[in-house]
C-alpha cells in the first residue's frame, strides 16, 4: 500500500522525517524556496491541507509538479521545510512549484478517507472522487499560485502511485504529463493485500494496524497511530501461533479496522473490490504517461503493469510509456539500482532512470524544453543486465513456448511423452513453507529475487529443473501457469517460482560480508500464487473434488531475465507461502471465518504425463 511498505514503517519513516526536518532544514531547499499552506476548497466544500513551494527565483514561470498522499505532507508551519522536494535531487534543482496535499480524509485535511476510494458514477456538481479532487486542486493552483506556465506534473509511488493514476478521467486541462509509479490498481487480484484472492497476511496486518486506525478529526503526525508491537518478533511464529485470520482480528483488531472488517465482509470479488478498480476508467487519457515500477517489487508490481497496459489497449493515441527495471519498491528513486538483495546489475539502474527518463519526461512536457524521446517499452533485462528498448510490451519479437514438468524433477521445452507420471506429497498448513529463509520480524522487500535452496529441501516443495543451459534464453513478458493436480481436500493454494540457478563454480561476490556462496545459487525470477478455489472464478468459488483431476490455469507477473549459458532454469511448485500469504485450510470454506482445527493435511499430486501436462509457457526473445 504504500509507498506500500508496511504501514507501521510508514508510519514511522513519516514521523522520522517530521522530525528530523524541523530540526534540521535543508539549507538547499530553505534557500531556494518559499513555503506556503493553504486549504484548498473542493467542490463539496471539503477542504484539502496542501503545502506549497515556491522557487524563490521569480525571473521566470514555473510548473507545478504534485503529489498526492495519505502518507502526510509533513512537517506541518511555513517555517517547516521538507529535507528535499521531489522524488531525486536533480528534479529539486530543476525548478518547479512542488506542491504536496494530505488526500481527502487523512492527515490536516477535512473529509472521510475511503481506501483506493471508487470512481463515482454520479452527475452532480458536488459528487466527489479522487479524480474530481484532483481537478478542483489543479484549477485552484493554476488560478492563485502566481507566477506559474499554467502546466502541471503529477507522479507518485504506491500508494500515491494510486493517485497518480485516478488525475487521468477528466484530466484538468492544464494537466501534461502524470507518471503513475507502482501504482495500487488492483488489491484482489495482484496489488499489496491479495494475489489472485489469496490474502497476504503480512502486509495487510502490519500496515492496517496502523494506516487503518480510525481518524476522526484532521490530526499532525504526533497525534497519529503508532506502530504495532508484535508480541513475538518472529513473525512466522506470531502468525502461525494465532491459529487464524479470524483470531488475529478478533484479538487485536474487533471491529475498530474499517477496511480490515471489510475483508471479512468480501472475501470473493464481488462489487466492492469491482468499484475499487480503475482501470475500467482509464478512457479518453489526454495528459501523457510514463508508468513506472521494478520487477522485484514486493507490493506493487501487478499494477505497474496493468496500468500501462490498460492505457495502452483503452488509449491508442496516448503518449504512454512504460520503465520497468530490477528494483524494489521504489528502488528507481532510492539508491543507485546497481544491486538488490545478493545479485549485482553491473550499473546503476536507478541513476540512469532519473536522469535519462524522469527528468527529461517532465522537463519537456511541463516546461517544453530539451527532448523526451523514449521508446516505447524500456525495460532492463536482468541476467544479461542490460537496458533494452521495446516498440510495445509485452514485446512482439518472441516466441511462446511451454516448459514442461518432467519425471524425477526433471524440466524441459519438449513434452512428456509417459501416460502415467505424477509428483505425490503432503501438505500440511500447520506446518507451513516459509516464504523465505531465517527468521524475520517484519516481511522483507528481499524475498523477491532471494536464493531458493532453503525451500528446496523441504519434502513438501517440488522442484523442476532443466540440464544446463548451452545458450542464452531471455524470457520477456507473460508467464502462464498451467498446472493439472488434484488433492484429497476440498481447496488449495497453488505456489509456482521460477528460478535461475547458478553454475556450481559460481564466483563469490568480492567483498563477500555475508558470506554467501553464489555456486548453486538459486535466484527469484518470478513467483505467484493461486488460491485453488477460484481457479473458474473468482466471483463464484467452486470446490476440489477430492482425487479429481483438476487443472489450475493463472498468470504470474511479467518477466524480463537472461538465463545464461551454464545456469539451468528451475520451477518450484508448493501449497504455502508463510507468512506472506495466509494458509488455506485445504478445505471448502470461507477462510475469513476458518478456526485452528479447520487446517488439515492434505495430499497433492502434480501430474505430468502426455494427457495431463503440467507447463509453464514462457516467452522467449528472439535474438
Amino acid at each position: 500500500m504504500k509507498r506500500i511498505l508496511l504501514a507501521f514503517l510508514f508510519v514511522s519513516l513519516f514521523l522520522t522525517e517530521s522530525t528530523f526536518a524541523q530540526e534540521t532544514d535543508s539549507a538547499y531547499v530553505r534557500s531556494h524556496y518559499t513555503k506556503i499552506e493553504r486549504q484548498i476548497t473542493m467542490r463539496d466544500g471539503i477542504k484539502l491541507f496542501t503545502s506549497i513551494y515556491l522557487p524563490k527565483d521569480q525571473s521566470k514561470k514555473y510548473p507545478f509538479l504534485i503529489s498526492r498522499t495519505p502518507y502526510t505532507v509533513a512537517p506541518y508551519g511555513e517555517d517547516k521545510y521538507k529535507l528535499s522536494l521531489g522524488t531525486f535531487p536533480a528534479l529539486m534543482r530543476e525548478g518547479f512549484i512542488f506542491v504536496y496535499q494530505d488526500v481527502r480524509g487523512r492527515w490536516m485535511s477535512e473529509g472521510e478517507f475511503d481506501d483506493i476510494r471508487p470512481q463515482t458514477t454520479k452527475k452532480g456538481k458536488k459528487d466527489i472522487d479522487e479524480s474530481t479532487d484532483t481537478y478542483d486542486t489543479i484549477d485552484w493552483l493554476v488560478k492563485n499560485i502566481k507566477n506559474n506556465n499554467g502546466k502541471a506534473g503529477i507522479s507518485g509511488i504506491s500508494y500515491p502511485g494510486f493517485y497518480s493514476t485516478t488525475s487521468l478521467p477528466n484530466a484538468h486541462p492544464a494537466l501534461k504529463a502524470v507518471s503513475p509509479q507502482a501504482p495500487v490498481t488492483d488489491w484482489f487480484i495482484g496489488d499489496d493485500f491479495h494475489h489472485n484472492g489469496v490474502l497476504f497476511l503480512n502486509d495487510a496486518f502490519s500496515f492496517m494496524s496502523s494506516f487503518g486506525v480510525p481518524r476522526p478529526k484532521p490530526i499532525t503526525p504526533d497525534q497519529g497511530p503508532k506502530p504495532f508491537k508484535f508480541p513475538i518478533k518472529d513473525s512466522y511464529r506470531f502468525y502461525l501461533e494465532a491459529g487464524s485470520v479470524k483470531n488475529l482480528k478478533e484479538k487485536y483488531f474487533g471491529d475498530s479496522i474499517r477496511f480490515w472488517n471489510n475483508l471479512f465482509k468480501h472475501p470473493n470479488l464481488d462489487t466492492f473490490w469491482k468499484a475499487r478498480l480503475i482501470t475500467p476508467h482509464l478512457t479518453n487519457v489526454k495528459p501523457a504517461v510514463m508508468v513506472v515500477g521494478g520487477f522485484f517489487d514486493a507490493e506493487d508490481a501487478y499494477g505497474t503493469f496493468a496500468t500501462y497496459k490498460a492505457i495502452e489497449k483503452q488509449n491508442p493515441n496516448t503518449k504512454n510509456i512504460l520503465v520497468a527495471g530490477p528494483w524494489f519498491h521504489g528502488g528507481w528513486v532510492r539508491g543507485d539500482g546497481s544491486y538488490f538483495g545478493d545479485i549485482k546489475f553491473g550499473q546503476p539502474t536507478s541513476t540512469y532512470y532519473q536522469q535519462e527518463l524522469e527528468l527529461p519526461f517532465f522537463k519537456f512536457y511541463l516546461k517544453g524544453e530539451g527532448k523526451f524521446d523514449a521508446a516505447e517499452a524500456n525495460i532492463f533485462i536482468t541476467g544479461s543486465n542490460q537496458w533494452k528498448k521495446f516498440d510495445k510490451w509485452p514485446p512482439a519479437t518472441t516466441e511462446s513456448r511451454n516448459l514442461y514438468l518432467q519425471p524425477n524433477g526433471k524440466l524441459s521445452f519438449e513434452k512428456v511423452g509417459r501416460t502415467d507420471s505424477w509428483t505425490e506429497y503432503i501438505s500440511d498448513p500447520n506446518n507451513p513453507v516459509p516464504y523465505q529463509a531465517g527468521v524475520q520480524e517484519r516481511r522483507t522487500r528481499e524475498y523477491m529475487i532471494d536464493d531458493q535452496r532453503f525451500a528446496a529441501r523441504r519434502p513438501d516443495v517440488k522442484t523442476y529443473q532443466t540440464d544446463a543451459l548451452t545458450e542464452d534464453i531471455t524470457l520477456t513478458g507473460t508467464l502462464l501457469a498451467n498446472l493439472v493436480v488434484s488433492t484429497t481436500g476440498t481447496d488449495a493454494d497453488y505456489v509456482v517460482k521460477l528460478i535461475d540457478v547458478y553454475p556450481e563454480d559460481e564466483p563469490n561476490p568480492v567483498p563477500n560480508p555475508k558470506n554467501i556462496i553464489m555456486g548453486g545459487y538459486q535466484m527469484l525470477v518470478r513467483g505467484e500464487i493461486m488460491r485453488g478455489k477460484y481457479r473458474n472464478s473468482f466471483e463464484k468459488p467452486e470446490a476440489f473434488i477430492p482425487n479429481a483431476i483438476t487443472k489450475v490455469n493463472y498468470a504470474l507477473p511479467d518477466v524480463a531475465h537472461t538465463f545464461k549459458k551454464g545456469h539451468k532454469i528451475m520451477i518450484q511448485i508448493q501449497n504455502t507461502w508463510f507468512p506472506l500469504a495466509d494458509r488455506n485450510p485445504q478445505k471448502f470454506m470461507d477462510i475469513y471465518q476458518a478456526n485452528p482445527e479447520d487446517f488439515q493435511k492434505a495430499t497433492h499430486r502434480i501430474y505430468h504425463d502426455v494427457n495431463n501436462s503440467s507447463y509453464l509457457t514462457v516467452e522467449v526473445l528472439k535474438p
